[in-house]
Order: structure tokens, then sequence, then C-alpha cells
């Protein structure tokens, strides 16, 4: 490393001798390697946030047509279609005969979270059976986001809804629900 003195030489008009005063330096270079050392050490033993995720199980591809429609109490049935717009419609039942609705609501805990868990503890009552609970066929249409089925997703999750199926057979009539009204 080159240095720079800039003390007196001793060359001048005679007198004293004096020794040269040398600078004190202070070698940083251990300093910044132990640093590097104890940032890599911190990295790579905490744990970064891992992703969550949610099971879904889909059913296999199956080309046997000898699928017979399964009947299911249509009182422990809650249909949800999704719209565009973050609008969602919900019905008990048929759509033809249905018990409860179609009714509008909302994503999120003062929307379809309250009739989630309001049908939860109702339908096992209806039923006279503890075991069988509400089933939620959920529809989104061509138009609701991605965001939007997470969103019911979640709701499954927090109302501890076991049983729920996403379907893709939409009848005008259901899409009629969600489409908005042009004046």
């Amino acid at each position: 490393m080159a240095e720079l003195n800039t003390g007196d030489s001793g060359g001048g008009k005679g007198g004293k001798v004096r020794s040269k005063k040398s600078n004190a330096k202070v070698d940083l270079t251990a300093m910044v390697d132990l640093a590097f050392l104890l940032i890599t050490f911190f990295m790579l033993t905490t744990s970064l946030s891992k992703p969550q995720s949610m099971n879904l199980g889909l059913p296999d591809k199956d080309e046997k047509k000898d699928d017979k429609p399964m009947k299911v109490d249509e009182r422990r049935t809650m249909t949800v279609v999704m719209g565009e717009n973050n609008s969602v419609q919900w019905y008990m039942g048929l759509f033809d005969t249905p018990i409860a609705g179609p009714k509008a609501d909302t994503y999120g805990r003062d929307g379809i979270r309250k009739e989630f868990l309001k049908q939860v503890k109702a339908v096992p009552q209806v039923t006279g059976d503890p075991k069988k609970g509400l089933i939620v066929i959920i529809k989104p249409t061509k138009k609701s986001t991605y965001r939007n089925l997470v969103d019911i997703l979640d709701e499954m999750a927090i109302c501890g809804v076991d049983t729920y199926a996403i379907v893709n057979d939409i009848t005008p009539e259901e899409l009629k629900l969600v489409t908005p009204k042009t004046p």
C-alpha cells in the first residue's frame, strides 16, 4: 500500500533530532470478513417464511361414462356463483326450488363467511345427523378472478366446511344472477 508521509523530514536548521511520529492505522479487513461471515451464518440458519398452501383434491380423469348422478340432500347443499367485479351470489337447495336465496353477498368476514358459519351450524340440526354437514358447490364464471376462487377456498377453511366442489357447469339462469344489469 502506498503511504503519504506529511511529517517533518528533520532537514531544517539544525537543532534537536526528533523521531518521526507514525500515523496510527486500523486495519478493518478482519472486521469486514467477520461481518460477512456473520451475515452468511444468520442467513443460512434462520428459516425464511415458508409459502403456505391448502390441499385441493381433484378427481382422476377417468374415461368411464358409467358414472351415475349422486343424490344429495338439497337441505345440505349451498351453491355459490362467482361473477365479475368481486360479485358473489349464493342459494341453498336447488336453483328451481331454493330453500334460501338467491342472495348477493360480498367476500370476507361480514359477507359470505357469516352465511357459511350460519349454515354450518344449521344443516346438522335440519338433517338430524351431526355427521352430515354442509356441502358447498362453487361455480366460478369465466369473468371471475383467481383471487375470488382463493378467497372462497379460504372461507371454506376458516368456516370448517369439509365438503365442497368446484364445478364449471353454470346454467344460464345462474349466470344471470351474477351478470351486471345494464340500464
